[in-house]
Protein backbone atom coordinates (compact mmCIF):
# COMPACT_ATOMS: atom_id res chain seq x y z
CA UNK A 1 0.00 0.00 0.00
CA UNK A 2 1.35 3.68 -0.90
CA UNK A 3 1.56 5.92 1.95
CA UNK A 4 0.18 9.33 1.44
CA UNK A 5 2.78 11.97 1.14
CA UNK A 6 1.70 15.89 1.61
CA UNK A 7 3.56 18.21 -0.66
CA UNK A 8 5.63 18.97 1.93
CA UNK A 9 6.88 15.84 1.99
CA UNK A 10 5.87 14.34 5.15
CA UNK A 11 3.54 10.99 5.24
CA UNK A 12 0.35 11.20 7.32
CA UNK A 13 -0.52 9.77 10.32
CA UNK A 14 -3.54 7.51 8.96
CA UNK A 15 -0.53 6.32 6.55
CA UNK A 16 1.69 5.73 8.74
CA UNK A 17 -1.36 4.03 10.92
CA UNK A 18 -2.14 1.67 7.44
CA UNK A 19 1.58 0.30 6.89
CA UNK A 20 1.94 -0.65 10.61
CA UNK A 21 -1.45 -2.02 10.86
CA UNK A 22 -3.60 -0.07 12.15
CA UNK A 23 -6.72 1.23 11.19
CA UNK A 24 -6.76 5.00 10.57
CA UNK A 25 -8.38 6.91 14.04
CA UNK A 26 -7.02 3.81 16.06
CA UNK A 27 -4.28 6.00 17.65
CA UNK A 28 -6.59 8.39 17.95
CA UNK A 29 -9.19 6.73 19.87
CA UNK A 30 -6.47 5.41 22.05
CA UNK A 31 -5.39 8.71 22.86
CA UNK A 32 -9.10 9.57 23.83
CA UNK A 33 -9.37 6.36 26.30
CA UNK A 34 -6.17 7.47 27.72
CA UNK A 35 -6.77 11.02 28.29
CA UNK A 36 -10.17 9.78 29.98
CA UNK A 37 -7.62 7.98 32.50
CA UNK A 38 -7.53 10.17 35.95
CA UNK A 39 -4.12 11.50 35.51
CA UNK A 40 -1.78 11.65 38.89
CA UNK A 41 -0.92 14.82 40.05
CA UNK A 42 2.80 15.26 40.07
CA UNK A 43 4.24 16.09 43.05
CA UNK A 44 6.63 18.70 42.56
CA UNK A 45 8.06 18.05 46.04
CA UNK A 46 9.68 20.45 48.19
CA UNK A 47 9.71 22.75 44.61
CA UNK A 48 6.93 24.45 46.34
CA UNK A 49 8.48 25.57 49.62
CA UNK A 50 11.41 27.35 47.60
CA UNK A 51 11.28 30.92 47.38
CA UNK A 52 12.40 31.15 43.84
CA UNK A 53 10.34 28.38 42.41
CA UNK A 54 7.05 30.49 44.03
CA UNK A 55 8.50 33.62 42.72
CA UNK A 56 9.18 32.38 38.89
CA UNK A 57 5.56 30.58 38.78
CA UNK A 58 4.04 34.22 40.17
CA UNK A 59 6.25 35.52 37.46
CA UNK A 60 5.09 33.61 34.81
CA UNK A 61 1.23 34.39 36.29
CA UNK A 62 2.18 37.81 35.96
CA UNK A 63 3.60 37.78 32.34
CA UNK A 64 0.93 35.86 30.60
CA UNK A 65 -1.69 38.70 32.02
CA UNK A 66 1.05 41.31 31.20
CA UNK A 67 1.02 39.26 27.22
CA UNK A 68 -3.06 39.44 26.92
CA UNK A 69 -2.85 43.08 28.04
CA UNK A 70 -1.09 44.36 25.60
CA UNK A 71 -0.57 41.54 22.66
CA UNK A 72 -2.21 44.08 19.84
CA UNK A 73 1.18 46.33 21.27
CA UNK A 74 3.78 44.01 20.34
CA UNK A 75 5.51 45.17 23.71
CA UNK A 76 7.27 42.99 26.00
CA UNK A 77 8.28 43.94 29.49
CA UNK A 78 11.44 45.15 29.43
CA UNK A 79 10.51 47.64 26.72
CA UNK A 80 7.17 48.69 28.97
CA UNK A 81 9.68 49.27 31.83
CA UNK A 82 12.51 50.97 29.51
CA UNK A 83 9.43 53.49 28.04
CA UNK A 84 8.81 54.51 31.74
CA UNK A 85 12.35 54.84 32.45
CA UNK A 86 12.57 57.35 29.60
CA UNK A 87 9.96 59.25 30.83
CA UNK A 88 10.85 59.32 33.61
CA UNK A 89 14.13 60.61 32.77
CA UNK A 90 14.91 62.13 29.35
CA UNK A 91 18.53 62.55 28.48
CA UNK A 92 19.67 59.36 30.95
CA UNK A 93 22.51 57.67 29.38
CA UNK A 94 22.19 54.13 28.24
CA UNK A 95 24.55 52.86 30.60
CA UNK A 96 22.55 54.40 33.67
CA UNK A 97 18.97 53.29 32.42
CA UNK A 98 20.88 49.44 31.69
CA UNK A 99 21.76 49.49 35.47
CA UNK A 100 18.66 50.97 36.73
CA UNK A 101 16.64 48.12 35.00
CA UNK A 102 19.58 45.46 35.87
CA UNK A 103 19.74 44.26 32.27
CA UNK A 104 22.97 43.82 30.66
CA UNK A 105 24.93 45.77 28.25
CA UNK A 106 24.07 43.53 25.15
CA UNK A 107 20.95 42.78 25.69
CA UNK A 108 20.03 46.51 26.67
CA UNK A 109 21.87 47.62 22.93
CA UNK A 110 19.20 45.21 21.49
CA UNK A 111 16.36 46.22 23.30
CA UNK A 112 17.24 49.95 22.63
CA UNK A 113 17.96 49.23 18.73
CA UNK A 114 14.46 47.61 18.78
CA UNK A 115 12.35 51.00 20.23
CA UNK A 116 14.51 52.65 17.93
CA UNK A 117 13.70 50.81 15.07
CA UNK A 118 9.73 50.78 15.86
CA UNK A 119 9.94 54.63 15.86
CA UNK A 120 9.03 54.94 19.98
CA UNK A 121 12.85 55.89 21.11
CA UNK A 122 15.77 57.79 19.97
CA UNK A 123 19.69 57.81 21.18
CA UNK A 124 21.34 60.87 20.91
CA UNK A 125 24.72 62.15 21.75
CA UNK A 126 25.20 63.16 25.72
CA UNK A 127 25.31 66.66 26.42
CA UNK A 128 28.41 66.40 28.86
CA UNK A 129 29.90 62.94 27.30
CA UNK A 130 30.00 62.56 23.30
CA UNK A 131 30.83 59.53 23.32
CA UNK A 132 27.46 58.17 25.31
CA UNK A 133 24.54 58.35 24.01
CA UNK A 134 20.88 59.63 26.03
CA UNK A 135 17.64 58.00 25.60
CA UNK A 136 14.69 60.14 24.91
CA UNK A 137 11.41 59.10 23.82
CA UNK A 138 9.82 60.32 20.22
CA UNK A 139 6.27 61.54 20.26
CA UNK A 140 5.23 58.02 19.08
CA UNK A 141 6.76 56.60 21.84
CA UNK A 142 5.22 59.56 24.55
CA UNK A 143 1.41 58.20 22.51
CA UNK A 144 2.11 54.42 23.10
CA UNK A 145 3.16 55.15 26.37
CA UNK A 146 -0.29 57.24 27.29
CA UNK A 147 -1.90 53.87 26.29
CA UNK A 148 0.29 51.97 28.08
CA UNK A 149 -0.28 53.46 30.90
CA UNK A 150 -4.61 53.05 30.79
CA UNK A 151 -4.07 49.43 30.25
CA UNK A 152 -0.96 48.99 32.86
CA UNK A 153 -3.59 50.25 35.62
CA UNK A 154 -5.91 47.51 34.63
CA UNK A 155 -3.37 45.04 34.30
CA UNK A 156 -2.41 46.01 37.80
CA UNK A 157 -5.89 46.27 39.20
CA UNK A 158 -6.39 42.47 37.87
CA UNK A 159 -3.56 41.11 39.83
CA UNK A 160 -4.20 43.55 42.86
CA UNK A 161 -7.50 41.96 43.52
CA UNK A 162 -6.24 38.68 43.70
CA UNK A 163 -3.99 40.04 47.18
CA UNK A 164 -6.43 42.29 48.09
CA UNK A 165 -5.05 46.01 48.65
CA UNK A 166 -3.39 44.92 52.41
CA UNK A 167 -2.10 41.87 50.03
CA UNK A 168 -0.31 44.06 47.59
CA UNK A 169 1.09 46.32 49.79
CA UNK A 170 2.88 43.42 51.80
CA UNK A 171 3.84 41.73 48.49
CA UNK A 172 5.69 44.63 47.37
CA UNK A 173 7.51 45.24 50.57
CA UNK A 174 8.73 42.01 50.61
CA UNK A 175 10.07 41.77 47.03
CA UNK A 176 11.20 45.29 47.98
CA UNK A 177 13.74 43.29 51.00
CA UNK A 178 14.44 40.16 48.53
CA UNK A 179 16.00 42.79 45.69
CA UNK A 180 17.70 44.65 48.49
CA UNK A 181 21.63 43.55 48.33
CA UNK A 182 23.43 44.19 50.97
Amino acid sequence: MKNKTRANGVTSRAARSRVNGATPGATATRRRKNANHERKETRLGPLSDYLGYALRRAQLAVFEDFFETYADLNLRPTQFGLLIVIDQNPGLKQAEASAALGIQTPNFVALVDELERRGLAQRLPAVNDRRSHALYLTKAGEALLKRVQVRQAEHEARLAARLGKTGRAQLLNLLAKLAKRD
